[in-house]
């Protein structure tokens, strides 16, 4: 009873498969047409403006102080121009000069009283060198030299020489070192540029002499 049950259900299903497969192939009816679309757009599209003309190039004008490229026909003469004479008559002040320096006496040049031109301040007077009737000045405002501290530190100690200008008036001018202690050098300059001394005269005028200063530094 069962075997037949199945037989006859797979029968059913077979017969239900095939008439939805085999059914549409024997459809008379027409697809249908899809509707056709007449509508239209109008564009209207500007046209670019044409491009403008390029200008010619401008001749080239001639400079007036260029040179010909061809000859003259005829030539001008030049005109002769008298000279203009740039000289001007000024009447003769008393006391007063002309042109080329000379003095004017009641109007007229008189190189009797023409006035001596003043004279060249003389050149300062050369240094001369401390000895033989020369003396040394006296110092008469002393500054001690500060002992620089590197030098400290490092134990140095010893002398120092410069060679000192000394102006009329006794001031320190120039210093030169004869003797160096590299780390002393500085010290010893800054302190003798503050020295002072007193005038040295030679046939009773002050003048300026050259001398060596010692400045001795230790460490006790």
């Amino acid at each position: 009873m069962r075997a037949w049950t199945l037989v006859l259900s797979i029968a059913v299903h077979l017969g239900f498969i095939a008439g939805a497969v085999v059914a549409p192939l024997f459809a008379t009816d027409e697809l249908p047409v899809p509707p056709r679309i007449t509508e239209f757009v109008r564009v209207v599209a500007a046209m670019p403006p044409p491009p403008a003309a390029p200008r010619p190039p401008r001749p080239a004008q001639p400079s007036p102080d260029a040179a010909p490229l061809q000859p003259p026909d005829t030539v001008i003469p030049e005109v002769t121009r008298e000279p203009v004479s740039t000289d001007v008559a000024e009447p003769a002040v008393p006391g007063g000069m002309d042109a080329t320096g000379a003095l004017f006496a009641h109007g007229q040049p008189s190189g009797a009283e023409m006035l001596p031109p003043p004279p060249l301040p003389s050149p300062p007077p050369a240094p001369v060198r401390v000895g033989g009737i020369i003396r040394a000045p006296q110092k008469v405002h002393d500054v001690a030299p500060r002992y620089p501290v590197v030098a400290q530190q490092s134990r140095v100690q010893g002398f120092v020489i410069l060679e000192a200008v000394i102006s009329e008036g006794g001031a320190v001018q120039s210093l030169r070192v004869l003797r160096s202690q590299p780390l002393l050098d500085a010290a010893a300059v800054e302190a003798v540029r503050q020295w002072r001394f007193t005038p040295t005269l030679l046939n009773g005028q002050p003048v300026p002499v050259v001398m060596t200063v010692t400045v001795n530094f230790r460490l006790d």
